[in-house]
């Protein structure tokens, strides 16, 4: 599985956890390069706490993302 953004890899995995129908890669999958930690967070009663990171690929920024 690749998450892709703008055409480049963020992250590939063939170890992927699919919740809500969503595919979570393993911190160890991302290309560290793309991400910046934001401040951002939020709380979910059976999931724990969402940390978020900022993505930039070639000048192009995608704030928050979970």
């Amino acid at each position: 599985m690749k998450a892709i953004w703008n055409g480049t890899v963020l992250a590939e995995s063939d170890d992927t956890v699919v919740v809500e129908n969503n595919h979570c890669f393993p911190a160890d999958s991302l290309t560290p390069e793309y991400f910046t930690p934001s401040a951002q967070s939020s709380v979910c009663g059976w999931k724990g706490t969402a940390s978020y990171y900022s993505v930039e690929v070639d000048g192009q920024s995608n704030p928050n993302a979970p």
